[in-house]
């Protein structure tokens, strides 16, 4: 018989929310062995949309997704190693499309047992879009979510 939360997928969207999320994850691989994968989404439907409403021109959605990518891998190289100091091992993956969409798909994919969401209720678009990112996982998710609220995966993280 498989193991409950075996694997777990974090979504990494950059937020402090989600850092905290993942510490949470770090606990939960300490204390029960589970297999961490943090997932990073480069939002490329939200540059489509943007180009399509001549808001970029090709050159700048070519540019703003680099920079997307570039910071996505600077988020999940500073979770690599959030895990590296507590000698965890993790897997970290970029993908691109459609945030919630990708993590749902990916997390299917994974056969993950949860999907581990940071939250915190903050000001301005783009935690408007992180807020409805998580809501369409929450929806669309075929597996348990696990919605991690700050401080507590710091909280966790400490005591590792």
């Amino acid at each position: 018989m498989k193991k409950m939360l075996e694997t777990v997928l974090v979504a990494i969207n950059g937020s402090d929310a989600s850092i905290c999320a993942f510490k949470y994850a770090l606990a939960l691989r300490k204390a029960i062995g589970t297999r961490i994968v943090a997932c990073y989404v480069v939002d490329t439907a939200t540059i489509r949309q943007l180009a399509l409403s001549r808001i970029f021109v090709p050159e700048e959605s070519e540019e703003y997704e680099r920079n997307l990518e570039n910071s996505g891998q600077r988020y999940l190289n500073f979770c690599a190693e959030l895990a590296r100091q507590k000698q965890i091992s993790i897997e970290t993956v970029i993908r691109k499309g459609s945030v919630s969409g990708e993590i749902v798909k990916f997390s299917i994919e994974l056969g993950a047992d949860a999907i581990i969401l940071g939250g915190n209720p903050a000001d301005g678009l783009y935690r408007d879009a992180i807020a409805d990112a998580n809501h369409e996982v929450l929806k669309n998710a075929r597996c348990p979510v696990l919605f991690i609220k700050p401080p507590l995966g710091e909280e966790y993280y400490k005591t590792l």
